[in-house]
């Protein structure tokens, strides 16, 4: 099998690792089967397509609505290597699936609008299924209505006008979309579990997503649901583009 490659964006030890292992875990593939490149820490370097299964990006700290002056040069580089990337992506409708600062990245390639209007808390969601969604094989055995974890400072406001919309919730109207057949980008994290979000709570309690002193609350709160669903959209990723 060709492996997948996942891009993350996390300069951060801890949650880059578990990052890497959720992903690992969710997709049901071995460590042989799912390389990684580290965007914080380098150059993208070459992305042939032929190479890969397909192509997966994770979330972070970057924030694509930042104004360009705030941005850090590993942010600017890595801005202008997805979209170089993209372009590639699109125009192949290779499989892909960006989880948070996907849906800003691949939105906003797209024509999208991405702003601050509709920021969710960190921890659980409700998630809902659009007809579109419920029909498609990315969300086979996903139910119209489920929890998932998130927590993001931005968000996609006006859809890409030729993008499907899969999901989406009172807070945020778009929780997933599709462009084509095969590029997909989501705005709750599929690889997230208790474990793992209980880990990104103590990494970025400093990096403005929440008050550090509301942080054991979020805990708490993670806690009390549970989230088992959304796992099964990296499953079927997997399933379906494994070559």
């Amino acid at each position: 099998m060709r492996p997948f490659l996942l891009l993350s964006i996390r300069a951060e030890e801890a949650a880059a690792r578990e990052e890497y292992d959720a992903f690992c875990r969710f997709l049901e593939v071995s460590p042989a089967e799912l390389h990684t490149r580290s965007l914080a820490s380098g150059p993208l370097g070459d992305v042939a397509l032929d190479d890969w299964s397909g192509i997966l990006l994770g979330g972070g700290a970057f924030t694509v609505s930042d104004p360009q002056p705030l941005k850090s040069e590993a942010q600017r580089r890595t801005e202008d290597e997805l979209a170089v990337l993209l372009d590639a992506v699109v125009a192949a409708d290779f499989p892909f699936l960006g989880a948070c600062y996907g849906i800003g990245t691949l939105g906003s390639h797209q024509g999208g609008v991405v702003d601050t209007n509709h920021p969710e808390p960190v921890g659980p969601l409700s998630v809902t299924l659009t007809d579109a969604g419920l029909a498609d094989p990315l969300f086979a055995d996903v139910p119209r209505h489920f929890t998932a974890y998130g927590g993001h400072k931005e968000a996609l406001s006006l859809l890409p006008a030729h993008a499907t919309l899969l999901a989406t919730s009172g807070a945020c109207p778009v929780q997933a979309f599709r462009v084509g057949e095969h590029v997909y980008a989501t705005q709750f994290h599929p690889e997230l579990d208790l474990p793992g979000l209980l880990t990104r709570i103590s990494v970025y309690a400093t990096h403005g997503y929440f008050d550090p002193a509301d942080a054991d609350r979020l805990r708490d709160a993670a806690r009390a649901v549970t989230v088992s669903h959304p796992g099964t959209l990296l499953r079927n990723f997997a399933r379906r583009y494994a070559r």
